[in-house]
């Protein structure tokens, strides 16, 4: 496959292929075992080259990864996801109320599926409200893979100095939230003389948790509300309580993946898979959302099926980089789902809309979503 900039990778989309390969020890995190970055041929303004240096738990494999992955591991226990459900269900009724008063048609994504997610995570960073929609904004830039150099290079030098300027306003007054935690866990190891966390590493785990906080479940949320409204069957089997919301979210995330395809992953040596050798040196794209739809592994892989038995699918990982906040990712869109449908049963596609994939083949999802409601309950 040929990414922007002219950069050969291996697609990996089939679901046994990319199950084995996130657990083999034969593959890594780390960009120098990538003989295209080693070497120094990637164009300059690389759109995608924040997902492949960014310090942080994406880039690092074994101890690094353990010892960074659990710093940040506590603030998402279950026990501390579970207490968030009431905030969040407070959240969503007053965004629900807030939609109440629109007239007319609105785009779900931006008065709804966008402003839950990022108020939570907004919260759980200690983020100024004011600050959460141009942090939104840089991290759209980051994602997409049709950036211009120019713009990538931008986005990614003011999203670093915006969360460098959270971290020295969390220094000069903490708070009970994650950033003063990683601040402390920084602070710590300094004075120990320990590498617990560097300043690097700080920010960077500042954005992957920004960036994976929001963006993901806001294209969550959006493609379930996308796929309810196109399959009425299928939502009449959730609202007379056939099937819960939970296999609402699992049957999505395997339907319509909200991360498409997640760079990159690096051959340590030469792997065989299928009829093909990936060799030592080579880049490998998890391709989540293809292997969602395998036919080879999922019976009619196409149809939107809430009554799928198992719904197990690869799109919140698999192995040492499964998703750190899935749990939470789970419970809003689970609650944002029940709300939304209970509050607006009529709610239906706006007629003579049209909604644009979002430009990217990492973010999978829809850059608006028009819709009209019904009365509401």
């Amino acid at each position: 496959m040929e990414l922007p900039g002219g950069v050969v990778v291996w697609a990996i989309t089939h679901h046994d292929a990319l199950q084995s390969l996130l657990t083999d020890p034969r593959v890594g995190k780390d960009a120098r075992l990538w003989t295209t970055f080693r070497e120094g041929r990637l164009p300059e303004g690389w759109p995608l080259l924040n997902f492949v240096t960014v310090p942080g738990m994406i880039t690092v494999d074994g101890e690094d990864h353990r010892r960074l992955r659990g710093l940040v591991s506590q603030a998402f226990t279950p026990r501390r996801t579970a207490a968030l459900a009431p905030a969040i269900e407070a959240r969503a009724t007053a965004l629900l109320d807030a939609i109440a008063e629109l007239d007319g048609e609105f785009d779900l994504r931006r008065h709804f599926a966008y402003p839950l997610p990022m108020q939570v995570i907004g919260e759980l960073l200690g983020l100024a409200l004011e600050q959460q929609d141009e942090l939104h904004a840089l991290s759209d830039t980051l994602v997409s893979s049709s950036a211009t150099p120019q713009a990538a290079v931008a986005a990614q030098r003011d999203l670093n100095a915006l969360l460098a300027s959270v971290v020295a306003a969390k220094r000069a007054e903490p708070g009970d939230d994650l950033t003063t935690d990683l601040i402390a866990a920084h602070e710590a190891g300094h004075r120990l003389d320990r590498q617990r966390l560097s300043e690097a590493e700080l920010v960077g785990t500042l954005l992957l948790m920004l960036v994976a906080g929001h963006e993901t479940t806001l294209n969550l949320i959006s493609n379930a509300v996308r796929a309810l409204l196109a399959h009425p069957d299928q939502l009449e089997l959730v609202l007379d309580g056939t099937v819960p919301w939970s296999a609402v979210v699992e049957e999505t995330l395997r339907y319509d993946s909200p991360v498409g395809q997640f760079p990159l992953r690096y051959a340590a040596e030469d792997i065989e898979v299928g009829d093909v050798v990936i060799r030592r040196g080579e880049a490998l794209l998890a391709s989540y959302a293809a292997a969602g739809r395998d036919g080879g592994h999922y019976p009619d892989a196409d149809r939107f099926d809430l009554t799928r038995q198992p719904a197990r699918h690869l799109s919140l990982g698999h192995g040492p980089h499964f998703c750190l906040g899935s749990g939470l990712a789970r419970l809003e869109a689970e609650t944002a789902l029940r709300h939304l449908f209970t509050r607006f049963p009529g709610l239906a596609p706006a007629q003579g809309r049209t909604n644009e994939p979002i430009a990217s083949f990492v973010s999978n999802s829809v850059r608006t979503l028009w819709v009209t409601v019904g009365p509401a309950r």
